[in-house]
């Protein structure tokens, strides 16, 4: 017989995870996802950044010469656990940690079998969440495979060791810190953003060749909420304010969660959720981050502030990535038009 004590107990236990899960089950909404995360050609995965030779703000950051594409959203524990099924059979680089599976802010995915035949899932309700505890080299072996195509095979030249970078095996921190990107002629096409791509996309305002750039990356130089409500009000992120945005077992929204608070090129979540890794080199031994986490106060989403690890580090469930691409001029031009589509689809479903 199930005491009356025992029901209440399992309705707050019931009513934290609906808590947790930050308003899903009350209508919780988001920005536009594709219908295959594994689609990496699907607009809905990508931000067009024009404005090409725009200029840097007065730090010296922004100033792009080039047409590109930033990743919509961060990289999902989901399309993760898609790479590592497909090339960490194996895993000869240690692209899993078991963080993150059983670490406290683990996103879930997880690992069954033995070497040589290694399986992976994640968590249904963690599946659209960021990927974490992943290191600078884990980055550069999940944007090479993009570039290569996402092919089946042991980790090697033609799957996670050339692409955008030529890494060979390079796992100690100087090895990565030597490690620079291809162009796009000699075979490159999905990298980790370059400091200068990460911060326009993130702050520019996206209004010419100017150096006008916001404070923070939800379009707005007024410092954001977190809170996570339905409608998104604009000009929130997920860090922690006196208190985090949704708190365990989650901590991490949804990507796109905050449907309003876009960048002006139309990009979510680069402030909070999780840092970002970026190529640059900082103090000559380190790997570049940006953005915050949802760990962190609002100083950490603003334009001045940045990060740095060990290119090597992956021991916290604060670190993530997005990817950007240059692609050739004829599939910029499609993937614009897309852009352009869906950013007037966005609009008219919220207007």
């Amino acid at each position: 017989m199930i005491s009356v004590r025992g029901v209440v107990r399992a309705a707050v236990v019931a009513a934290m995870v609906l808590l947790a899960v930050g308003g899903a089950a009350f209508g919780q909404t988001h920005a536009p996802w594709p219908t295959d995360w594994n689609n990496w050609n699907d607009p809905a995965l990508w931000a067009t950044v024009g404005n090409p030779g725009n200029a840097a703000d007065d730090t010296g950051y922004g100033a792009v010469a080039y047409c590109f594409n930033m990743g919509t959203f961060e990289v999902t524990a989901g399309q993760y656990t898609e790479f590592l099924n497909k090339v960490a059979a194996t895993d000869t680089y240690g692209l899993f940690t078991t963080n993150m599976w059983s670490g406290t802010y683990g996103c879930m995915i997880q690992r069954s079998g033995s070497s040589g035949s290694y399986t992976y899932s994640v968590a249904s309700e963690w599946a659209n969440r960021p990927v974490n505890y992943v290191s600078w080299g884990d980055a550069a072996r999940f944007v090479n495979w993009l570039t290569k195509g996402q092919p089946t095979g042991a980790q090697g030249l033609t799957t996670t060791e050339d692409g955008s970078y030529y890494l060979n095996g390079a796992m100690d921190n100087a090895s990565l810190q030597a490690v620079t990107r291809k162009t796009v002629a000699q075979g490159g096409r999905y990298y980790i953003p370059t400091e200068n791509e990460w911060y326009k996309a993130a702050y520019h305002k996206n209004d010419g060749m100017t150096g006008n750039y916001l404070d923070y990356p939800t379009g707005s130089d007024s410092v954001p909420s977190n809170d996570l409500i339905t409608p998104d009000p604009g000009n929130n992120a997920n860090y922690d304010q006196g208190g985090n945005t949704i708190g365990s077992p989650y901590w991490r929204t949804e990507v796109g969660a905050f449907e309003n608070s876009e960048s002006p090129y139309g990009t979510f979540d680069q402030g909070g959720n999780v840092w970002e890794w970026n190529e640059a080199i900082v103090s000559g031994s380190f790997r570049g981050l940006r953005g915050g986490s949802f760990g962190n106060y609002y100083g950490n989403l603003h334009v001045s502030d940045r990060n740095h690890s060990n290119p090597t580090y992956e021991n916290t469930g604060s670190f993530g990535f997005r990817v950007s691409e240059v692609p050739d001029p004829a599939t910029l031009s499609l993937l614009a038009l897309g852009g352009l589509v869906l950013l007037h689809r966005r609009r008219g479903a919220l207007s």
